[in-house]
């Protein structure tokens, strides 16, 4: 087997979420256990998130929101398909089945994702170089063509396609998340080619959904790594280097009433289960297992 160069991206989700989320990530990064973080422009704690990416020179890029709290775009904060009759977005769940009755208009869907690229520039300075979806949403029916949109208008190149090799396999997620990342997975796959049409990349293999909070630990980000190393020689067969996006969630738990994106922090933030991701992230035996397999951290501008 020829000594591939893998470079693994470590995304830390939900910067901006508040400010214990903000201080978690920012010490991953610092320890050198995340390479790369994912704005939430909506989150209670944007503007502080943007200004430690600053100070210590953390690689950004946006999550865009389209499923939890309130919209950025002033037009959309009181009259459209994206609320729920409480004023706020309509949920991780709400929002795919507002979807799939046919409820929510497209046009508003842009502007929105529209508005949160330009809310990050004014934030950050510049451009997200990668753009993906918080829950998931860009690789839904309808969101993705016109998520896709958004991207080519903007020059934005990278986002992400969560399907992880190996997941089938993960006989520890319970069935209810199981179904619903099978569901992300058939949506993703659905997506690749309207991505590709547009000239949209993404990394060569996706991990993070059998690592997730209390499923996370040394041993399953290496087995879900090394599950994913013959996917990545095969797609990176003409290339010397392969790369992998790592989704992580590493923060604080936040402490109600501060946090979220309008409506206060959700459960898996409050939870143990960041701090765990932390705690997991930084432990000397994860970075001596990437050298031991010449894997190099990295974010997507490094690409």
């Amino acid at each position: 087997l020829r000594m591939l160069q893998v470079k693994l991206i470590i995304t830390g989700d939900d910067f901006g979420y508040c400010p214990r989320r903000n201080q978690g990530i920012v010490d991953c990064f610092l320890a050198g256990a995340i390479s790369n973080v994912s704005l939430l422009v909506n989150g209670s704690a944007a503007a502080d998130a943007a200004e430690l990416a600053r100070r210590h020179n953390i690689p950004i890029g946006l999550h865009a929101n389209l499923s939890e709290g309130s919209p950025v775009c002033e037009v959309l904060k009181t009259n459209s398909s994206l609320l729920h009759q409480d004023g706020f977005f309509h949920g991780k769940m709400g929002f795919r089945t507002a979807l799939s009755k046919g409820l929510l208009n497209m046009s508003e869907v842009k502007q929105e994702l529209k508005a949160q690229v330009e809310l990050f520039r004014e934030l950050t300075g510049h451009l997200p170089p990668h753009m993906d979806g918080h829950q998931h949403v860009h690789v839904l029916p309808e969101v993705r063509h016109v998520f896709a949109e958004v991207l080519e208008e903007y020059g934005i190149k990278y986002t992400r396609v969560p399907i992880e090799p190996g997941l089938h396999n993960c006989d520890w997620i319970p069935p209810s998340l199981m179904d619903f990342y099978l569901g992300v997975e058939e949506d993703s796959f659905n997506t690749v080619d309207v991505f590709t049409k547009h000239g949209i990349r993404w990394a060569d293999v996706y991990i993070g959904l059998s690592t997730m909070g209390r499923n996370m630990s040394v041993s399953s980000i290496r087995g879900a790594i090394d599950s994913a190393l013959p996917q990545l020689a095969a797609a990176a067969a003409h290339r010397s280097t392969g790369t992998i996006e790592l989704m992580v969630h590493p923060g604080y738990p936040s402490v109600p009433p501060v946090g979220g994106c309008g409506e206060g922090p959700d459960d898996f933030s409050q939870s143990w289960e960041r701090l765990h991701e932390l705690q997991t992230l930084i432990k000397p035996e994860l970075q001596s297992y990437y050298k031991s397999k010449n894997i190099q951290l990295c974010s997507f501008k490094d690409l």
